[in-house]
């Protein structure tokens, strides 16, 4: 997609307008480009009706600044020491750099969206950065906690996913000019792919491999993580029994090889995708009602991709 591109390379320059220690951290976060899927599902969702595309690409690219800005500030939080295979800003110069850089990268991203001048997307935006701060609160502090609950865990998901998805969709139609009808149905949709999004890369740190997902499997539950399939399988008294025993004791490797194998049962992982294939039908079905288009198939493209993705 050639307004795709446009904002790769407004990515790419802004790493090099900036003095040079920045200039190696943002060129450092930009050289290795993520999927793109979140800067995508605003052009698309703008592609319905014509508009200046000026707009809609600062705010695609807006998206995906905000997207990696949290992913800098998670990795820093979380410890890790590698993003998509390459070392993470916070391993190579040190946690308080990476706060920095992400802060930076947080603030040019509001920067971008202010330049839209639309008052309602702003206001979506920052709503945005709560959410997602937010997301990251609750998980911190349900961290090996077994009490808990299916509602908790989907808002937890939206704040932590889902909620960029949404801003990402909704905020595309409503700078096209779009009908209040069509930017309703782009808000639903953003906001049922980012839970399915969410929900199959929970499964997948049970259903997937080590090299698929990036990180050994479990990994969620080792940290104290609670995700759907956990859930599930959890409503089977054995093997709350035994979650319950493994989050007391997450150093026990034999206790969580055992909670792993049984979370990984067909079963749980079956219930799990029948979870996450609801949302997706959610989001095909909020697509009904928009003209037909390529812009339109490309968006009912990625709720399949959603659910076959295997990383």
């Amino acid at each position: 997609m050639e307004r795709l591109e446009k904002v790769n390379n407004s990515l790419t320059e802004m790493a090099e307008k900036k003095h040079p220690f920045l200039a190696r951290l943002l060129d450092h976060t930009f050289s290795t480009p993520g999927k793109n899927i979140r800067p995508a599902i605003t052009l698309l969702a703008s592609n319905f009706y014509p508009h200046d595309e000026r707009n809609t690409e600062k705010m695609a690219t807006g998206v995906e600044l905000l997207h990696i800005a949290s992913l800098i500030h998670d990795d820093t939080v979380d410890g890790a020491m590698l993003r998509r295979g390459k070392m993470t800003i916070s391993s190579l110069w040190g946690p308080k750099t990476a706060v920095l850089a992400g802060d930076y990268i947080f603030a040019a991203s509001a920067t971008l969206v202010c330049d839209t001048g639309n008052i309602r997307v702003i206001r979506r935006f920052a709503e945005t950065i709560m959410e997602l701060s937010s997301g990251e609160l609750q998980e911190m502090a349900e961290t090996y906690n077994p009490e808990q609950s299916m509602q908790g865990y989907l808002g937890r998901i939206y704040n932590k996913t889902a909620s960029l998805f949404t801003t990402a969709a909704e905020s595309g139609a409503i700078l096209s000019g779009a009908p209040e009808a069509c930017s309703q149905s782009m808000r639903s949709y953003g906001h049922n792919l980012g839970m399915a999004f969410q929900i199959v890369d929970d499964i997948l740190d049970f259903d997937g491999t080590e090299e698929e997902i990036g990180k050994p499997i479990g990994s969620d539950l080792a940290n104290g993580v609670v995700t759907l399939p956990t859930l599930i399988a959890m409503q089977r008294r054995s093997c709350c029994d035994a979650v319950k025993r493994v989050l007391a004791n997450p150093d026990d490797e034999d206790l969580m090889k055992e909670v792993v194998s049984l979370i990984q049962d067909d079963s749980v992982l079956e219930e799990s995708y029948e979870f996450a294939s609801r949302y997706c039908e959610k989001a095909l079905s909020d697509l009904s009602g928009l003209p037909p288009c390529p812009s339109r198939d490309s968006l009912e493209e990625l709720v399949s991709h959603v659910k076959v993705r295997r990383n």
